[in-house]
C-alpha cells in the first residue's frame, strides 16, 4: 500500500480552508448522531515517528463533546501488560456505544516494532497478524465503526521535521530514539509498515493512508474520511452480518441425555483422594506461578447443580495470592455498553496466576438467547466469536479449562425444595431459578449446540456427573491436575 501509494492532490488554500469549516460541522453534528444511535467509535492513529498524528489528533477532537470520547497513548506495554494476553490492553480500550475512542498508536505499532528490532520471528508474526484480524472483525461485526488511519510522511520530510525539533530546547525532548533510528532506516522500515497495512486491510475496516506533509491538508483528509465512515455506518447499521464457518477443530462429544448420572463415591473414598489431590493442587499451583503458566477455569450448569462447592474444593487447594474467582452475573449497564467479550477480557489472570470465572461468556448462547437479550444473528456469530476468544488464550499459552455440571431435573426439584425449606439456604433460591426450571427442555437444546460447536481440541468441554457432588468434585480436581500437568510438561520439554 505504501510503496506503490499515490499521493493525493492537495486543493487551494481557500477550497481547503472551506472543506475544513465544512468537515468539522458534519463532525460535530454526527457526534450527537453517534450517541443517539449507539455506535461505537475506534480510531486509530499510526504512522511515522514526527508525522503529526498527535498535532493533527488534538484538532479532530475539538469538533466533538470532550463527554463522549477519550484518548489513550499506547506506549510500550508495561511489565504487568506483558503477563496478559498480546491484545488485552488493546481490548479493554474499546469505547462504549455512542462513544469514541481514539488510540495514539496501538497494536500496530507494537508489531512493527518487534519486527523491525528483531523480537519477533515469521511465525509469531503471522500469529499476531492472525490476532488482529480476528480482534477488528469481531469488532466490526458487533457494530464498532474501526476507522485506521497511517501517516505518511518522505525520509527528507521526516528529517527535516526531526532537525527542526531538535533546535529548540523545548521541543527536542520530542525526538525519540526510535524517530532517529527510523529516519536512518527509513527504507526497512518502508516494507516492515507495508507489509503490515497489506496483511490487515479489510473491506469493513481499510487503511486509510494521509498525506501528512501539510497539517491543515492532514487534518482535512482524516476529518472527511471519519466524516464519510460514519455516515456509512450509521446507514448500515441494521444490516445483518454474514455467519462465518468454523475453522477450528472440534471433537465430538455426547448429548446430555446420553450421560449417565449413576456415578457416585462414598464418604470414605471422597475424603481420601480429596485430601490426596489438594495437595497435587497446591503442589503444581507453585510450578504454574514459576514457570508462568496462566489458568483459565469456566464452570457452566444447571442451577443447584454444585458449581459453587465444586469450586470451593479446587480453591482450598491454591495459595490465594495466585487466583481470583469471578461471580458472573447480568452485565453492569458500563459492560451491556461494550463487546459482550468485554467484561471477562477484562478479568483475564496474569501469567502465573488462575482465574476462575462461576459462569462464563457462554452465557451469549443460552440465557442471552432464550431469554432474546440478543438477537439469533448475534448468538449464531458468537460460537466462532467465543472459539476464536478461546483460541487466543490457548496461543497465550493458558490452560483452558471448561465444565459443564450435570444433573437431572429431579435432583434438581429435591435441592429447589430443600434451599426453600432450609432458612439458611433460602438466599440460594430466586424466582429466576423456578423461571429457568421451566425451560429445562429448551435450555438443554441449547446446552447441546453450545458443547457441540465449542469442543474445540484446545479447549473442550468436561461434563461433571453431579448428582452425586461428591464424584463431581473429585473428577474436577482430576482434570484440573491433569491438564495443569500436561502443560507444565510441555513447557519442560
Amino acid at each position: 500500500m505504501l510503496e506503490n501509494w499515490n499521493k493525493p492532490q492537495i486543493p487551494e488554500d481557500d477550497e481547503l480552508e472551506e472543506r475544513l469549516h465544512t468537515a468539522r460541522a458534519k463532525l460535530s453534528s454526527l457526534a450527537m448522531q453517534i450517541k443517539e444511535h449507539g455506535l461505537p467509535v475506534l480510531v486509530l492513529f499510526e504512522g511515522w515517528g514526527t508525522a503529526g498524528k498527535g498535532s493533527v489528533l488534538g484538532k479532530v477532537i475539538k469538533n466533538i463533546d470532550p463527554r463522549f470520547f477519550k484518548v489513550a497513548t499506547m506506549d510500550e506495554p508495561t511489565e504487568e501488560e506483558k503477563r496478559k494476553p498480546f491484545l488485552y490492553r488493546h481490548f479493554v480500550k474499546i469505547p462504549e456505544k455512542g462513544k469514541f475512542e481514539f488510540l495514539d498508536s496501538g497494536w500496530m505499532d507494537e508489531i512493527v516494532n518487534d519486527c523491525l528490532h528483531k523480537d519477533m520471528d515469521e511465525k509469531e508474526y503471522k500469529k499476531k497478524i492472525e490476532s488482529v484480524k480476528r480482534f477488528e472483525r469481531q469488532l466490526t461485526d458487533n457494530g464498532y465503526l474501526v476507522m485506521k488511519f497511517f501517516f505518511q510522511i518522505s525520509q527528507k520530510e521526516q528529517k527535516k521535521r526531526i532537525d527542526i525539533l531538535k533546535e529548540d530546547k523545548n521541543t527536542k525532548w520530542r525526538v525519540s530514539d526510535n524517530d532517529n533510528w527510523q529516519n536512518k532506516h527509513y527504507d526497512k522500515c518502508l516494507h516492515v509498515f507495508d507489509r503490515y497495512l497489506n496483511d490487515t486491510n479489510a473491506p469493513a475496516d481499510p487503511w486509510y493512508i494521509i498525506d501528512a506533509k501539510s497539517r491543515k491538508w492532514a487534518e482535512l483528509q482524516v476529518l472527511e474520511t471519519l466524516v464519510s465512515g460514519i455516515e456509512t455506518a450509521l446507514k448500515n447499521s441494521n444490516l445483518a452480518v454474514p455467519l462465518l464457518q468454523n475453522v477450528f477443530p472440534l471433537e465430538k462429544i455426547p448429548k446430555l441425555g446420553e450421560i449417565s448420572l449413576d456415578k457416585e463415591l462414598t464418604e470414605e473414598e471422597y475424603k481420601k483422594e480429596l485430601k490426596k489431590l489438594q495437595s497435587k493442587l497446591s503442589e503444581l499451583h507453585n510450578k504454574l506461578y514459576r514457570l508462568k503458566i496462566p489458568v483459565i477455569i469456566a464452570y457452566e450448569g444447571w442451577d443447584a447443580a454444585g458449581k459453587g462447592g465444586n469450586i470451593k474444593r479446587i480453591t482450598e487447594a491454591l495459595d490465594p495470592r495466585g487466583f481470583e474467582v469471578h461471580p458472573i452475573a447480568s452485565p453492569e449497564p458500563h459492560e451491556k455498553a461494550r463487546h459482550y467479550l468485554w467484561r471477562f477480557w477484562n478479568r483475564l489472570p496474569k501469567t502465573g496466576h488462575i482465574a476462575i470465572f462461576d459462569r462464563t461468556w457462554y452465557g451469549r448462547v443460552m440465557v442471552e438467547r432464550l431469554e432474546g437479550f440478543c438477537n439469533e444473528n448475534e448468538w449464531q456469530r458468537a460460537y466462532n466469536e467465543i472459539n476464536e476468544f478461546e483460541k487466543e488464550l490457548s496461543d497465550w499459552g493458558a490452560v483452558v479449562i471448561k465444565f459443564w455440571v450435570q444433573i437431572d431435573k429431579d435432583t434438581q426439584l429435591a435441592r429447589f425444595n430443600d434451599r426453600q425449606n432450609t432458612p439458611e439456604k433460602q438466599w440460594k433460591i430466586t424466582d429466576e431459578d423456578w423461571r429457568n426450571r421451566e425451560k429445562w427442555d429448551l435450555y438443554e437444546t441449547a446446552v447441546n449446540e453450545m458443547l457441540k460447536k465449542t469442543n474445540t481440541t484446545y479447549a473442550p468441554w468436561h461434563v461433571l456427573e453431579s448428582n452425586d457432588k461428591k464424584y463431581a468434585r473429585i473428577k474436577a480436581l482430576k482434570i484440573v491436575i491433569e491438564e495443569i500437568e500436561k502443560r507444565i510438561n510441555s513447557v519442560n520439554n
